[in-house]
């Protein structure tokens, strides 16, 4: 088996390393309760989950500021938490209640929180991207600083709207993160069978946006290198494209049974890479934690979980009239 090499000592607090250590695992411990609902017929229709890739949410946050945006595609469970919405309304949104976020009728592609400024989830592949574009103009025209982390996946920057969407973001210089969550296959293509260009971020220089390729894997670079970007956005300086190396564990959605790669591959990311072994190793070497503090805190998080799952199966489901609301809105 590969070994994980011993993490350099790095310039950050031990409350924040527990913090990033405990958001993580929320993540990674609430995907893999959803996968054993989906097992068991109470979450229907497309599931992804986002085991693995827990590091760039994380990371993201950790540089973002109360009031910044943040729109996704269907791999969202992960941003969702990350940003501070309560595990017992996603859960409860993933398995079709009148707890969930959308009422129960959006399901796992499909929820927002206004209070926590997510605006989605969405099904289409790419068509995020100028909404977030959309974002960052309304807080441009109201002059409120803030920012707005656009993300999408290594097989979704194949897309045209995407560099539509880079053009108008760069002429109008919008306060927009362009995050590629690249990890490696979009779908079941690798990168290096779709993608002409070895490094995605490259492409916004056509439109003059800077960028840069971080490891997805390490939060603390996600962290930095998001700091950096915020930063670059709220000078007025515009867009900034964040290509965030990363890998998923399962597969594309549940349905998909990753035959496209093989086991030892995934075992060696799991091995070398895994984002939470690493700040594990971070925490316990630098003496900021105990193994009994860390399973403390594993505990606290699978009760969390569990009672996430518990009052998603209390929840009812949404009543039929419901099949008429939130279609037209009347001014």
């Amino acid at each position: 088996m590969a070994t994980r090499k011993t993490p350099a000592k790095p310039n950050v607090s031990a409350d924040e390393l527990k913090q990033y250590y405990r958001d993580m695992l929320l993540i990674r411990r609430f995907e893999e309760k959803a996968g054993q609902l989906y097992g068991m017929g109470l979450i229907g229709g497309f599931c992804h989950l986002y085991i693995g890739q827990e590091a760039v949410v994380v990371g993201l946050e950790a540089a973002a500021e109360e009031g910044d945006k943040r729109v996704t595609t269907y791999r969202d469970h992960g941003h969702m938490l990350a940003c501070g919405m309560d595990p017992d309304g996603v859960m409860a949104e993933l398995t079709g209640r009148e707890g969930g976020y959308s009422r129960g009728k959006g399901g796992s592609m499909h929820m927002f929180s206004k209070e926590k400024h997510f605006y989605g989830g969405h099904g289409i592949v790419g068509a995020n991207v100028p909404l977030g574009a959309g974002l960052a103009l309304a807080d441009q025209y109201k002059g409120n600083n803030r920012v707005t982390f656009t993300y999408f996946g290594d097989g979704a920057a194949n897309q045209g709207q995407v560099y539509e969407t880079f053009n108008m973001a760069a002429l109008w210089k919008l306060p927009v993160i362009f995050v590629i969550e690249n990890n490696k296959y979009a779908m079941g293509t690798s990168q290096q069978r779709s993608t002409s260009s070895p490094d995605i971020y490259h492409r916004g220089e056509a439109f003059g946006i800077p960028g840069e390729a971080v490891d997805g894997m390490d939060v603390l670079a996600v962290r930095d290198a998001g700091k950096k970007a915020v930063d670059h956005c709220r000078a007025g300086k515009g867009p900034y494209i964040l290509e965030l190396m990363t890998y998923r564990y399962r597969g594309h959605s549940m349905s998909d049974p990753a035959k496209y790669r093989t086991r030892e591959e995934v075992q060696k990311m799991r091995d070398e890479k895994d984002c939470i072994e690493h700040v594990r190793d971070l925490l316990l070497d630098g003496k900021h934690a105990s193994e009994e503090d860390l399973k403390a805190i594993d505990k606290e998080i699978k009760a969390v979980v569990n009672g996430a799952a518990e009052f998603a199966k209390q929840s009812p489901e949404p009543a039929v009239e419901e099949l008429w609301t939130d279609i037209v809105l009347e001014a």
